[in-house]
C-alpha cells in the first residue's frame, strides 16, 4: 500500500515494561484528545476562511503569548533538550539568551510592518517588494522549512509512542505516524488558527505542568529540597553554561557566537515564519501583538532554563540509580539515545503519576507545534500560491482549503517515514542544521527588502540566488575545516546563508527605488 519500504529500527536497550500498560497510556491519550476536540468544536463553529487564516483578529494577546510557549518548545525541547545536557551541560542557555534580542527585533521591526500592510501571509510583503519571483521563492522556502521542521518534531514523539506503546502490540511505525497526524487533522481542519490559539494554550498548560511535576518527583525520589537541588546541580559536571574559549573549533561554542546564533534563529524561525507569526496576526492590534511577543520571550527564557534543570536531574538520577542510557539500533548500528532518557525514567523508574504526567506532557508538547504547523502550511499555500487573499478571488471555496489541509497531512506522513529511515543524529541538532539551509534565503530576502532601497527586477534570477546560496553554504560547511584552517561552521551557517542571498540580490539590483515604491 505504501511506496516507501522502511528499514526496521529496533529499540536495542529500552525497557518497554513500563509502570503503565500501553492500553492505559493510550487511554490517557484519547481522553486528552477528547478535550482538544471539545475545544475544536466550540471554536470551529465559524469555519470561514477568515476564521481559519486570521482568527477574525479576535485573539486575546495573553492567550496567544501563553500558547506560543508550547508551540516554540515542541516535543523536541521536551525530550531532546534535557537529553542534550549530558553532552553540553547548560550551554544551550547561551543561545536561549540570544533569543531575547531576536524577539525584541520582531516586536519593534517586523510586527509593525505586518500590521501596517494588514497581511494574512507574511510572505505577501515579498510580492510588494520583489514581485512574483521573490514572493513565490520566499513562500516556497517556508513550505520546505516548515515541512522539515514539523516532520522532525513529530518524528521524535512518534518514536517514543512507538517504543513504549504500539510496539507492544506489534503495530508498525507508519501506523503510529498516521494516527498521530490524523488526530491533528481532525481538530484543526475546521477552525484553523482560531482553534489553534485556544488548543495551544491548553497544551502549554499541560506541558508546563508536566515539566514542573517532573522536576518535583525526581527531587522527591532523591530527597532534594530547593537548596539541595541547586547545590547538587552546581557540583555536577552538567552545570557549565557559558563558554569563553575562542580557540579553534571552540569559537563557535563561545557565548558571543551562541548569543548571535540564538538571536538570528529567533528572528528567522519566529519572525520570518508564517507558523509563529500567524498567531501574532490574530491579535486585535499592533499594541497587543507587541505585548504578546515581549511577554512570551521572558517566560520562554525561564521555561528553557527549567528544562535544562530537568535534564541535569535526569542524568544525576540515572547515575544514582544505575540506569543505563537508552540505546537504539539504526540500520544495523547500535547508537546511544540520551533523548530517550526522560521517557525511560518517567515511564519506568518513578511512579504511575509521573508516568501519566509525562504522557500528557509529551502529547501536549508535540501537538502544540504540529497543529499550528499544519494550519500555517495550509494558510501559506492557499494565500501565497492559490491567491485566496486576492480581491478578485472573492470568497474562495472551503473545499479547496480542506483538500490542501489533507495534502499537507499526507506530505508530513511521508517525510516522517523518510526521516525514520535515514536518521542518524540527535533530532534537535538536525532541526537547526536544516534551518540554516532553508531559512537562510528567507532571511536574505527580508533583510534586503528592509535594509536596502535598491530596486530588484522581477526575474527568475531571484529564485536562482536563493537556490545557489544554500548550495554554496553546504559546500563551505562540508569543507570548512580545510578552507577556514580547522574552523567548523556551526549555527552561524544561517547568517552566512542570509548574507550570500543578500549579496546575490544586490548584484541583481538596478538602482534606487522611488519613494512611492517604498
Amino acid at each position: 500500500m505504501f511506496a516507501i519500504r522502511l528499514k526496521q529500527t529496533i529499540l536495542y536497550k529500552v525497557n518497554t515494561k513500563t509502570l503503565m500498560s500501553p492500553i492505559l497510556i493510550l487511554l490517557i491519550g484519547f481522553v486528552y484528545f477528547f478535550g482538544l476536540f471539545l475545544v475544536s468544536y466550540y471554536t470551529g463553529k465559524d469555519n470561514s476562511n477568515e476564521a481559519f487564516f486570521r482568527g477574525k483578529k479576535e485573539s486575546p494577546w495573553y492567550l496567544v503569548a501563553f500558547g506560543m510557549i508550547g508551540a516554540s518548545l515542541s516535543g523536541i525541547t521536551f525530550i531532546s533538550v534535557p537529553g542534550a545536557v549530558g553532552a553540553s551541560g547548560f550551554a544551550y542557555m547561551q543561545m536561549v539568551i540570544g533569543y531575547l534580542l531576536g524577539y525584541l527585533l520582531i516586536a519593534t521591526v517586523l510586527l509593525p510592518l505586518y500590521y501596517r500592510l494588514n497581511l494574512t501571509s507574511i510572505y505577501t510583503y515579498l510580492e510588494k517588494r520583489f514581485g512574483f519571483w521573490g514572493y513565490k521563492t520566499g513562500a516556497g522556502f517556508f513550505l520546505v522549512s516548515r515541512i522539515i521542521g514539523a516532520s522532525l518534531r513529530l518524528y521524535l514523539v512518534a518514536a517514543v509512542l512507538q517504543a513504549y506503546v504500539f510496539s507492544a502490540w506489534g503495530l508498525p511505525f507508519w501506523f503510529t505516524v498516521a494516527l498521530t497526524i490524523l488526530l491533528i487533522w481532525l481538530y484543526t481542519f475546521r477552525g484553523g488558527i482560531k482553534t489553534v490559539v485556544w488548543t495551544d494554550s491548553l497544551q502549554t498548560f499541560f506541558m508546563l505542568l508536566s515539566l514542573g511535576l517532573g522536576v518535583y518527583y525526581i527531587c522527591d525520589e532523591m530527597s532534594l529540597n530547593f537548596s539541595n537541588l541547586y547545590q547538587t546541580i552546581s557540583d555536577s559536571t552538567y552545570s557549565k553554561m557559558f563558554s569563553w574559549d575562542f580557540s579553534g573549533s571552540n569559537f563557535t561554542k563561545s557565548f558571543p557566537m551562541q548569543f548571535i546564533n540564538g538571536a538570528s534563529i529567533a528572528l528567522v524561525m519566529t519572525g520570518l515564519d508564517q507558523d509563529m507569526m500567524q498567531k501574532n496576526l490574530t491579535c486585535k492590534n499592533i499594541g497587543d501583538a507587541q505585548k504578546n511577543m515581549l511577554g512570551f520571550s521572558v517566560v520562554l527564557l525561564f521555561v528553557n532554563f527549567v528544562f535544562l534543570v530537568l535534564g541535569a536531574l535526569l542524568f544525576i538520577f540515572s547515575s544514582w540509580k544505575g540506569i543505563d542510557i537508552p540505546q537504539e539500533m539504526v540500520n544495523g548500528v547500535v547508537k546511544s539515545r540520551p533523548d530517550l532518557l526522560f521517557p525511560e525514567i518517567a515511564l519506568n523508574h518513578i511512579n504511575p503519576v509521573m508516568a501519566t504526567v509525562f504522557v500528557i506532557g509529551l502529547l501536549a508538547a508535540a501537538y502544540s507545534s504540529a497543529d499550528s504547523a499544519l494550519t500555517s502550511l495550509t494558510t501559506s499555500f492557499c494565500v501565497d500560491f492559490l491567491d485566496f487573499d486576492k480581491e478578485d478571488k472573492g470568497d474562495a471555496p472551503k473545499s479547496t482549503r480542506y483538500l490542501v489541509h489533507i495534502a499537507f497531512s499526507v506530505i508530513l506522513f511521508l517525510v516522517i517515514l523518510i526521516f525514520r529511515w535515514v536518521n542518524d543524529d540527535s533530532v534537535i541538532w538536525w532541526v537547526f542544521k536544516l534551518a540554516g539551509y532553508t531559512y537562510g534565503p528567507i532571511l536574505g530576502l527580508f533583510a534586503f527588502g528592509l535594509l536596502s532601497k535598491r530596486w530588484v527586477p522581477d526575474v527568475i534570477g531571484v529564485l536562482f540566488v536563493c537556490i545557489v546560496s544554500p548550495v554554496i553554504c553546504y559546500f563551505l560547511n562540508t569543507f570548512s575545516t580545510q578552507i577556514f584552517f580547522g574552523y567548523q561552521l556551526g549555527f552561524e551557517l544561517l547568517l552566512l546563508n542570509g548574507l550570500l542571498t543578500f549579496l546575490g540580490l544586490l548584484l541583481l539590483s538596478r538602482g534606487t527605488m522611488s519613494k512611492e515604491a517604498t
